[in-house]
């Protein structure tokens, strides 16, 4: 994508995504420890659906939203023209190599370039979707490194409900069932913290926003 705003079609297909995904899920935000607020923000959450970031997405004002980022695995977004069109000229997103042999760029400078050009970036610190029974992959490096190089940036954690159910691994079509977005209170990395801390902290703030039927609280 070209970073510093939403083209035109991805302004009208983003509109159209979020009325599709409220159509179909119904989703509704709950700002349970932050409030939209205009600030640059990245939001990580829980990734278990190519969907999730649609969902997130289009909880956000669209003014947010056209400013917003999904970053992605190119790996996945490149594989054939289809994809590519998705998203490069229908998505906001932020592709990157994660593939640490063959890259041809650095994931952090690219989601750093993203930020420097006023993007706000949808984070998923997993690295690849959940496939497994526990409520959380453990976290990569990538979102602290994030926090260590733009500490201006909010971090916001949030939630995302049901949306592993209503797209499922394999699936085309949706299946519709309620789904909301949990926000949490932003984190933020603090003065001397090491990375382990701050990666625990980091996935215990999104796992106290998980519904207690998911058996995390």
């Amino acid at each position: 994508m070209t970073v510093g705003g939403a083209s035109l079609l991805q302004k009208v297909s983003g509109a159209a995504l979020a009325g599709l995904s409220r159509a179909v899920t119904g989703v509704r935000p709950i700002w349970a420890g932050s409030a939209p607020n205009g600030r640059q923000r990245i939001y990580f959450a829980n990734h278990a659906s190519h969907g999730d970031f649609i969902l997130v997405a289009t909880c956000l004002h669209p003014a947010e939203r056209s400013r917003t980022a999904a970053v992605a695995g190119a790996d996945y977004w490149n594989a054939d023209s289809t994809r590519r069109f998705i998203s490069g000229k229908l998505l906001r997103t932020v592709l990157v190599e994660r593939n640490w042999v063959e890259r041809t760029a650095d994931p952090l400078q690219v989601m750093l370039s993203a930020l420097e050009a006023g993007e706000s970036l949808i984070f998923f610190p997993e690295g690849t979707r959940n496939m497994t029974e526990e409520p959380l992959l453990r976290f990569r490096s990538g979102l602290y490194n994030l926090a260590a190089a733009r500490p201006d940036v909010e971090l916001v954690p949030c939630w995302i409900e049901n949306m592993s159910r209503v797209l499922p691994k394999g699936a085309v079509l949706p299946v519709p069932l309620l789904c909301r977005v949990i926000f949490g209170a932003p984190i933020a990395l603090q003065a001397g913290e090491e990375r382990k801390a701050f990666l625990d902290k980091a996935r215990q703030a999104l796992l106290a926003l998980a519904p207690q039927k998911d058996g995390n609280r």
